[in-house]
């Protein structure tokens, strides 16, 4: 599932991705949590030249897998399994290090757990977006959203495309539905953390359309055989606007806008405050 490329440590985010059958993690931003450092990078050139062992065998230790970059976009990430994790930690000076190895053994367990019981891992999104404060109807949309989604990805991969597409597919999809590229779509909810997911700060209404665009695109390249990334293209951009007219006709019989400039978790938060007045 989407949501299982982020894990939680202490309140903050670390990114990961399955990998030659175990997790493997960013190093920067392990690194990142256990020492709260200002330049990541600086750090870790500093640790490696004070332990002559790690330097020699950094190559071995971190490999690099595609993950989401800083900047919002698929990029090769040095990252590394559990193994490697722990050998980094056993340089870095810090309090966090031993909550940090029980944590990391916790979540390689939960893993292997949601392998043999796929539930797992969405009982568990779920529990994570119940911490943070999202409503019960919200979750059930999102949940759905989360699954549609993977369903389209794994067609298009099936149908050439590339890692890379994603995102210019995605984008397309953003643009017809909604008359914004994922760019604009991000500076009108105000995201400025490159980690964060647009979906997250979606209300209800907006992943219900997100998620009509997608399972249509994803019944059209079945019904068009599509492949390739022009075809596949093709495809989402007629989806798209068939959904973005839908949106428009939603949008005059409630007389708003769906996609409100704030996110629907601030949103939430500040129903909840009126209420309780």
């Amino acid at each position: 599932m989407e949501g299982n490329r982020l894990a939680i440590f202490e309140e903050k985010e670390i990114r990961r991705e399955w990998y030659n059958n175990d997790w493997y993690y960013s190093v920067e931003d392990v690194v990142q949590v256990l020492t709260d450092s200002i330049d990541v990078k600086q750090y870790i050139k500093k640790l490696k030249a004070r332990d002559e062992e790690l330097n020699n065998n950094w190559g071995t230790i971190c490999t690099l897998v595609e993950m989401i970059a800083k900047d919002g976009k698929k990029r090769k990430v040095r990252t590394s399994d559990t193994k490697g994790i722990l050998r980094i930690i056993q340089s870095i000076p810090s309090p966090k290090a031993e909550p940090f190895k029980r944590w990391l053994a916790q979540v390689g367990s939960e893993r292997l757990d949601e392998i043999v019981n796929p539930e797992l891992a969405i009982n568990r999104a779920k529990e994570t977006y119940i911490r943070k404060g999202y409503d019960s109807e919200w979750i059930a949309q999102r949940l759905k959203s989360i699954d549609s989604r993977k369903g389209l990805t794994d067609n298009w991969k099936q149908r050439g495309a590339k890692n890379g597409d994603y995102a210019i597919l995605t984008d397309e999809i953003y643009k017809s539905a909604f008359d914004m590229n994922t760019k604009q779509y991000k500076e009108l909810k105000g995201i400025n953390n490159t980690k964060r997911n647009l979906r997250d700060s979606m209300g209800k209404l907006e992943l219900a359309i997100t998620n009509l665009a997608e399972v249509t695109a994803n019944e059209m390249h079945d019904i068009n055989n599509s492949f390739g990334l022009q075809e596949l293209k093709r495809d989402v951009k007629e989806a798209g606007g068939i959904t973005g007219k839908a949106r428009k006709e939603i949008e005059e019989k409630i007389g708003k806008k769906i996609s409100s400039k704030k996110n629907y978790k601030n949103l939430t938060d500040l129903n909840i405050k009126r209420l309780s007045k």
